[in-house]
């Protein structure tokens, strides 16, 4: 059937009516379904950001309190591994300086606010908070993971660091805290066990230091919540035993939230801006990701930053250095790090203060990092420790060129307002050739090769050499095996005939330590002497050889006895009473024993050196001056001390061989002491010619091989029971 135009058109209209309402209904329809996905997008979207923003918010803060506590622990280092606090805290005078260094600087300080002195057996010698002595107790007034942290610093290993940190309840509210053993820088300490004491420092982290990391790390609202119940907008606080102490928590700032209010009514209102409001919500969303990064970053940085000099700090380091092994490794360039120990900061920073100290590190930072180059990594590992790393084709020459060049920066002095410090540096160089050297293992290198350029003369540079692993591994065993022999009484006394100048009579000896060590030999006295000083073995070695030495004396009723007495045993506040110990158990008159001192001690530390000695002289003993004429010499402290004699060191009796002026220069140094009524001993005597010398310029002791050699007691015995007169017994 054939429809009229009308009809036809009527239905055509009809059709696209249902069409159109169908297409409408379909783009409804689409719409709806694109609205739908979009606003569940957005809210997903929206949902993902807040969840972001308060895991970074977690991790800033969980960041936040690890830099509060690591900065305690740096603290807490700078003031425990420290010469002149290992000298002081175990002085039996050192009170007024632990208050001054300890106690004094809890006032106003932003570093610490507490500081404790206890000795291993928990005893407190100390207790300041805010500057003032205080009344209460640490067992009182902290929680007891106090007492695990200060057992974890006191059973440390040779190998650990004696130190532990952690978060503790105090009296006061919640608090990082540290404890330490006081020792030297090096991680030396010449105490026993039950003589060590500690150093703990407390740093409260109160509301206003709450609103100073908020500000830090950008973390809104950030404060303490006094829920008990976990939330994933808080951070816990925990004490060494896992107990909770508090809850930081922040206000979440629901990015997502916003945005998605924001275009939400574009949706509702314009459908037809659907395309826009994609891209506004993309941009939106992309500015959010961003500054959430952003911030992430900022904080990373942060936390591998150093407050002080603005470098990277140790952390900062470690990870910048493992970077560019990597770099050097893929681009076959060689890694370059030089490792840097300032040299006198130590002694500028007790003279003038920490502030002076802390523009020292500052201008040393800002040179270092003039002369450095942007390419180069820098940073302050430690108190005065620097690192310089790069990559370079030639390795050798860039490291000579760059250490000169920081060398020759350290020539010229600092001033710092109206003071002028002069410091140097020593310079530790390894090479990782094309990154084959894991950055830890450099470090370990040029550590190394920088106390190797400090122990040779410092204000240098030294590069890494395999040899100095095996020197250090050889050093070790030799002090092991040193410590063994000491403990087990394997080591020996020999005895140096002392002769009275006139008729060349046995009127003394002089005790010296040997050391046959087992399945290697004798060890020369130049070598394991300088170990047991450098180790603290030193103090049980003198003990032991003046208490062999008194034993053997009663054998000799008419000779007097000298005994070597090293600076780090006169150190000791203890030494005198061991010596009136030894005294005591041997039955010895103190009149017969001279303890033999250099000079150098008396020079570095007079006033102490002034109380040791009369310390000493109060029980009886002869002091001597040794070695003098070896080194500084000095007239005034030979009068400032009172030496009850001399001995010229053997390198003036040598020089008399050539006569001159040699003989005119022992003359007068004789002559000196005579002035002051100081007798006088020459030894390293060697020949006939040389005796007949030194007791016609006035000395009225002589010693040396010409007379003898170093010998047993029994042999000793020989010469005592005969007529004792040494004619040229060598």
């Amino acid at each position: 059937m054939r429809l009229s135009p009308p009809r036809l058109r009527h239905r055509l209209e009809v059709g696209r009516r249902l069409t159109g309402m169908a297409m409408l209904a379909a783009f409804a329809l689409v719409v709806v379904l694109v609205t739908i996905f979009i606003l569940t997008a957005i809210s997903r979207i929206a949902d993902y950001s807040n969840r972001l923003d308060d895991d970074r918010s977690r991790q800033t803060t969980a960041g936040a309190l690890r830099t509060f506590e690591s900065q305690l622990h740096a603290t807490l280092n700078d003031y425990a591994a420290w010469d002149d606090a290992a000298q002081f805290v175990y002085a039996s005078d050192g009170q007024e300086w632990v208050k001054s260094n300890y106690g004094d600087m809890t006032a106003n300080s932003d570093l610490f606010d507490i500081a404790v002195v206890m000795d291993i057996h928990h005893n407190v010698l100390m207790v300041y908070q805010d500057g003032q002595p205080v009344g209460w107790s640490p067992q009182d007034y902290f929680d007891g993971s106090l007492w695990t942290l200060f057992d974890k610093a006191a059973s440390a290993g040779p190998d650990a660091v004696p130190e532990a940190t952690g978060f503790i309840r105090t009296g006061k509210g919640v608090a990082a805290i540290g404890a330490a053993l006081i020792r030297k820088k090096s991680g030396e300490l010449d105490k026993l066990r039950d003589q060590r004491r500690f150093l703990v420092f407390a740093r409260h982290l109160d509301d206003k230091k709450v609103t100073g990391l908020a500000e830090t790390y950008v973390v809104e609202g950030l404060r303490f919540t006094a829920s008990d119940q976990p939330s994933p907008n808080t951070v816990d606080i925990r004490n060494a035993h896992g107990q909770l102490l508090a809850r930081l928590g922040w206000q979440s700032r629901l990015p997502g939230d916003l945005s998605y209010h924001q275009v939400r009514p574009l949706v509702y209102y314009a459908l037809v801006m659907v395309g826009l409001f994609f891209l506004l919500l993309l941009v939106s969303g992309s500015n959010t990701l961003k500054r959430v990064k952003a911030d992430e970053a900022a904080a990373r940085q942060l936390a591998m930053r150093d407050r002080l000099s603005g470098l990277l700090n140790r952390a900062g380091f470690f990870a910048a250095l493992d970077e560019l092994v990597e770099e050097g490794h893929r681009r076959e360039l060689h890694v370059l790090l030089l490792y840097l120990d300032l040299d006198g900061f130590k002694e500028v920073n007790d003279a003038y203060g920490h502030g002076t100290g802390d523009q020292l590190i500052r201008g040393v930072a800002a040179g270092l990092k003039s002369l450095v180059g942007p390419d180069a990594v820098l940073a302050r590992v430690g108190g005065d420790e620097f690192a310089v790393a790069l990559l370079t084709f030639e390795a050798l020459v860039a490291a000579d060129t760059l250490s000169d060049r920081i060398l020759g920066f350290f020539e010229e002095p600092f001033v710092i307002g109206e003071r002028v410090a002069t410091i140097g540096t020593s310079i530790g160089i390894a090479i990782s050739p094309r990154g084959r050297v894991a950055g830890e293992e450099l470090v370990r290198r040029a550590d190394m090769a920088m106390y190797r350029a400090k122990e040779t003369g410092r204000g240098r540079a030294d590069h890494y050499r395999p040899e100095m692993d095996a020197e250090r591994e050889e050093r070790n065993k030799l002090e092991i095996d040193l410590r063994i022999a000491i403990e087990r009484g394997e080591l020996h006394v020999v005895y140096q005939p002392v002769v009275d100048a006139e008729g060349w009579l046995l009127i003394g000896v002089e005790a010296l330590a040997r050391w046959n060590r087992k399945d290697h030999g004798p060890v020369p006295p130049e070598v394991f002497i300088p170990i047991a000083e450098s180790t603290g073995l030193i103090d049980q070695l003198g003990l032991f050889v003046l208490h062999h030495a008194c034993e053997t004396l009663r054998r000799w009723p008419g000779l007097k006895l000298a005994v070597n007495i090293s600076p780090g045993q006169f150190r000791d506040p203890a030494f005198a009473r061991h010596v009136c110990s030894v005294f005591r158990e041997t039955g010895t008159d103190p009149a017969r024993i001279t303890l033999e001192m250099t000079e150098g001690y008396f020079i570095q530390n007079p006033e102490r050196a002034r109380m040791a000695l009369t310390t000493l002289r109060q029980l009886g003993v002869q002091i001597a001056l040794d070695d003098f004429g070896a080194g500084f010499s000095s007239v005034g402290y030979l009068r400032q001390f009172g030496f009850d004699r001399m001995k010229i060191d053997k390198s003036l009796v040598i020089a008399l061989d050539d006569g001159g002026r040699a003989v005119d220069l022992l003359q007068a140094t004789v002559a000196l002491a005579r002035s002051l009524d100081i007798p006088v001993t020459a030894e390293g005597v060697e020949t006939r010619q040389q005796a007949i010398q030194l007791k016609l310029t006035g000395c009225d002791e002589l010693q040396g091989y010409f007379f003898g050699k170093p010998m047993s007691a029994e042999d000793i015995d020989t010469i005592y029971r005969g007529n004792r007169r040494m004619d040229g017994a060598a």
